[in-house]
């Protein structure tokens, strides 16, 4: 079973749209959602929870159409942060712990509980006075404490110094141990999402490029680096993009089987396909 189901969603906003997006989300699997800002990562994730309403398309998650009276119930089992954690000013994190378990059937306080002590987080301390990262950090408490089968993660390592990043990450690797966990998370950070994710989707002006297995990504393509002669004897249909730099060397984005084997090549990183597509250069 697919954890999300996007069939041809469409959404238009005067002069931005999202244009017939299909996407799925294997159950059990983490998908990095990327794309420069602007791109449509936070409306899709929107139409995805319902908090928008799609102009044609359908949804699904964990098997149940979005728009259905069957979705509330669903909810319960979607661990949400957006790119925002909103809070009522007033309350500190163990109110809002209280607040929650009035709220969520299976919500765990002894688990929120270890989560506070784990991010560092003041029990009594008013929301107001928390920094961007301390935020983030509570939403992501939440998240995890309520039994979520789905993490739905917009920005959510946003703030956050490197190392408790890099503990977040960790504990969402943790999380899709079990077989019937998913994440959908989109990030600025494409090297947190190449550390974590199963799969890549990137979205571009409203538009999906791609979506499939990172590491089938990253073998497809190849990083050459060279002069800019060395760079004109390559078949043009094998440059993805090009990078003219200042020193006079020519660095490039290239289909790896459309290369001469001999040619000396670097493995890319999810960074160096992205910037390179978002570039303008759109798959062939």
């Amino acid at each position: 079973m697919n954890a999300i189901a996007l069939n041809h969603i469409c959404k238009s906003f005067g002069s931005f749209a999202i244009r017939d997006l299909t996407l799925e989300v294997p159950e059990g699997t983490i998908c990095g959602l990327v794309g420069e800002n602007g791109a449509g990562k936070s409306t899709t994730i929107r139409l995805l929870m319902n908090a928008l309403r799609p102009d044609g398309g359908s949804a699904a998650v964990l098997g149940v159409d979005t728009a259905s009276p069957e979705f509330q119930a669903v909810k319960e089992d979607v661990g949400v942060v957006l790119d925002e954690a909103y809070f009522p000013e007033v309350l500190s994190a163990a109110q809002v712990g209280r607040v929650m378990a009035k709220t969520y059937r299976r919500w765990d306080g002894d688990q929120f509980r270890q989560y506070l002590d784990r991010f560092e987080l003041p029990e009594k301390k008013p929301f107001k006075d928390y920094s961007r990262g301390m935020r983030m950090k509570l939403a992501i408490a939440v998240a995890l404490s309520h039994a979520p089968r789905l993490l739905v993660l917009d920005e959510a390592t946003a703030g956050l110094d490197p190392i408790v990043r890099d503990q977040v990450l960790d504990i969402f690797s943790d999380f899709t141990r079990q077989e019937d966990h998913s994440i959908l998370i989109s990030s600025h950070i494409l090297s947190d999402l190449e550390k974590l994710c199963d799969y890549i989707a990137f979205l571009h002006q409203g538009k999906l490029l791609f979506c499939e297995e990172k590491d089938a990504l990253l073998e497809r393509y190849a990083i050459f680096a060279g002069t800019a002669d060395q760079a004109e004897s390559l078949d043009p249909a094998a440059v993805v993009g090009r990078e003219d730099r200042s020193y006079g060397g020519v660095r490039c984005l290239v289909r790896r089987d459309d290369v001469p084997a001999t040619l000396m090549l670097e493995r890319p990183t999810v960074e160096d396909v992205i910037l390179f597509l978002a570039k303008g250069v759109k798959l062939g």
